[in-house]
């Protein structure tokens, strides 16, 4: 379900239930930024709050309210929900918390959010536990704290589930400028993908940001992309926390490299959501997509009076997916015509200091390096303190980068490396003049980097996580059996059920062969794997020494280029990951994989197989015959539609190793764990 949150975001009327300090709070903001429609105070008791008039109860309300700050305590909050929703109020900010996000304190708090969500039906509610939202935009700020915030005639909307950590981001000096601040809370009734899907509405807002702890309704965030592709408005995000499906990986290699949050990572991946690391870095890639929207590649270009900046500049870029490329004939000329004969002409570029102080020479310059071929390009400059410095001639320099900006209409940024060396009020300046103004070079870079990611492809619709379940192991040969009817290549096999079926069933599949001990997960580790190359006597001798009763016995494929991993385990979070890494005993060693969402199109496997270090022997390395990769990537489907058909009670594959030679892709080992 979308919800209408038009009337709850920007409100032409705004009610304040309840009394001191908090409520008082939100008022005073509302007033100090100059909120232009009705504010109405609500308590019983009260005469006055901040000034206005207060009326008894909601009843008494001249008319229903847009948007409703209820700050009382949860009992009352249910009771209060129930009758704004029964006089069409827009929606309401609640802001008491003990309900389910207590519900390990309290048994009764499960219970109480579930009568909040009766009670408010089809109204919007925000939270409970939660601050509410700061409308930069209209002066509406339902809001019980400090803020740091200024009013906005357009900016970046930013959606957290930390009210503290919204208090800090309003806090910035960097220059950007903010829309909406929202703080979701528990999110009873409104996730975070849908609060993004109603701040995307307005046209106002240029970009969204998102601090995540948990996904939730995943439909939702596959909306939400859509959305914000249709609009053209690019989306980024913090994910802090982890998968509730990294657990010990005792069974099988591929939970281990599936754990943490690569689900997560592969499902931002997937919605074209760029993910930063940290606050720094977040708030100056919304900052470049406010300024420039998103960045057409990943070339960049940096320029500075000094080597030492400039060597800084592509050793931080370095390890990022960023490319300085080279000067083309055209810039070489402009520049030499702009900087003379002494200065060395490069990407990034020193261009000395001959020049200082000139503004038409530096307005020149900075217009020459520029170029159709480059996405961004920065000029580094840190201003000196105005306590202990004097940044006129600095100040000068800004005045050519705005001229080239003016000249050539390319994407410009001016970098501080150190942000502490970039006044806001120059900060602001330069964003109105539609220059990015990056504090700080690692988070410039980072930015970059993130404002260039490709938006998402259409793909088929997620599949979701079934229920969890307590699996059961399912035997090798029942296992390949399985998958060989999706159209994975398996051996020619043959069981042995106990000693006296060795012989026969060695016979059957001939020698060269494997034999196998069947009920082992990590069969290798135990010695529970006999390559039988000698005689029919020696390979019957080495399977009685293993630690078990029964064996498969299988073909040998010789000819192996490159033994691969492929896995799938269901992610509670984020659905079914599929992960590709090096195989068999360099599994652990090399931590080699890439995780997919299932399910992944044939071009995203194709990326994340040449994206392992593998590949180069996928690829034939050395002169060597290349891996099969059509008999690869079929074998790949094939688990994959195995998954997609039998999800239900499935947690987990494993196909390790997936031998690929010149001719064909072999699965020798595989491993399900699902309940039936």
């Amino acid at each position: 379900m979308t919800r209408d949150l038009s009337r709850l975001l920007r409100p032409k009327s705004i009610a304040v239930v309840g009394g001191g300090a908090w409520c008082a709070a939100v008022i005073e903001q509302c007033q100090k930024m100059g909120f232009q429609g009705e504010i109405w105070p609500v308590h019983p008791k009260a005469e006055e709050l901040a000034g206005l008039p207060v009326f008894k109860d909601l009843a008494a309300l001249p008319s229903a309210p847009d948007a409703v700050f209820l700050g009382v305590n949860r009992f009352i909050t249910v009771d209060l929900v129930g009758q704004l929703s029964a006089m069409n109020a827009g929606g309401a900010v609640c802001f008491a918390s003990g309900f389910l996000e207590a519900s390990a304190e309290d048994e009764n708090a499960a219970g109480l959010q579930d009568q909040l969500l009766a009670a408010a039906g089809d109204m919007p509610i925000l939270g409970p536990n939660c601050y509410g939202f700061i409308n930069y935009l209209d002066g509406a700020l339902l809001w019980p704290d400090q803020q740091g915030g200024q009013s906005a005639e357009t900016g970046v909307a930013i959606v957290t589930q930390s009210s503290n950590i919204a208090i800090n981001l309003t806090m910035q000096n960097r220059g950007l400028p903010i829309a909406y601040m929202i703080t979701a809370g528990n999110q009873a009734q409104i996730g975070i993908a849908e609060l993004g899907r109603g701040l995307l509405d307005d046209p106002r807002v240029t970009a969204l940001g998102l601090h995540i702890e948990g996904f939730g309704d995943l439909r939702a965030w596959e909306e939400l992309a859509a959305y914000a592709k249709s609009v053209n408005k690019p989306i980024v995000a913090i994910k802090v926390g982890k998968s509730a499906q990294a657990q010990a990986a005792t069974v099988s290699h591929t939970a281990s490299l599936a754990g943490g949050d690569a689900g997560a990572a592969a499902l931002l991946k997937r919605l074209g959501i760029a993910r930063l690391d940290d606050l720094a870095s977040f708030l100056e890639t919304l900052k470049l997509l406010h300024v420039t929207g998103p960045l057409p590649s990943n070339t960049i270009a940096t320029m500075s009076c000094s080597g030492g900046e400039a060597s800084l500049a592509a050793d931080t870029a370095h390890g990022r997916d960023l490319v300085f490329p080279p000067l083309n004939e055209r810039q070489k000329t402009d520049l030499r015509e702009a900087l003379g004969p002494m200065v060395a002409l490069a990407n990034p570029l020193d261009y000395h200091t001959y020049i200082w102080r000139d503004v038409p020479a530096l307005t020149k310059t900075f217009a020459a390096m520029t170029d159709p071929q480059l996405a961004m390009t920065m000029l580094i400059l840190d201003l000196p303190r105005t306590d202990r410095g004097d940044p006129e001639d600095w100040l000068e320099t800004v005045k050519a980068l705005i001229a080239a900006k003016e000249q050539t209409g390319g994407n410009f940024g001016l970098v501080a490396t150190l942000p502490e060396l970039l006044p806001e009020d120059l900060a602001n300046e330069l964003t109105a003049a539609g220059i990015v103004a990056f504090s700080g070079l690692n988070e410039a870079m980072a930015a970059c980097e993130a404002a260039a990611m490709s938006p998402s492809e259409e793909r088929a619709p997620l599949l979701l996580p079934t229920p969890t379940v307590t699996p059961d192991l399912v035997n090798e040969a029942e296992a390949k059996t399985a998958l060989a009817g999706f159209g994975l290549r398996i051996p020619k096999a043959q069981q042995a059920p106990g000693k006296d079926a060795l012989p026969a069933a060695i016979d059957a599949v001939g020698m060269p062969c494997v034999i196998k001990a069947e009920g082992l997960a990590h069969k290798s580790d135990v010695g529970g794997v006999y390559l039988a190359r000698g005689t029919k006597e020696e390979a019957i001798a080495a399977a009685h020494a293993m630690p078990c009763e029964t064996w498969l016995v299988e073909e040998l494929v010789d000819g192996t280029i490159a033994e691969l991993l492929v896995g799938v385990v269901k992610d509670p979070a984020h659905g079914f990951v599929l992960t590709l890494a090096a195989g068999g005993t360099l599994t652990e060693l090399l931590q080699d994989g890439r995780s997919l969402l299932v399910p992944a199109s044939d071009a995203e496997i194709t990326e994340a197989l040449s994206e392992l270090r593998i590949a180069k022997q996928l690829n034939g390395y050395r002169g060597a015959a290349p891996a099969d990769m059509p008999s690869v990537l079929a074998a790949i489907r094939a688990v994959q539609d195995y998954v997609m058909a039998y999800a239900e009670g499935l947690e987990e594959i494993e196909i390790n190793p997936l031998l690929c030679t010149a001719e064909t892709a072999v699965a020798v080992d595989a491993l399900i764990r699902r309940k039936d």
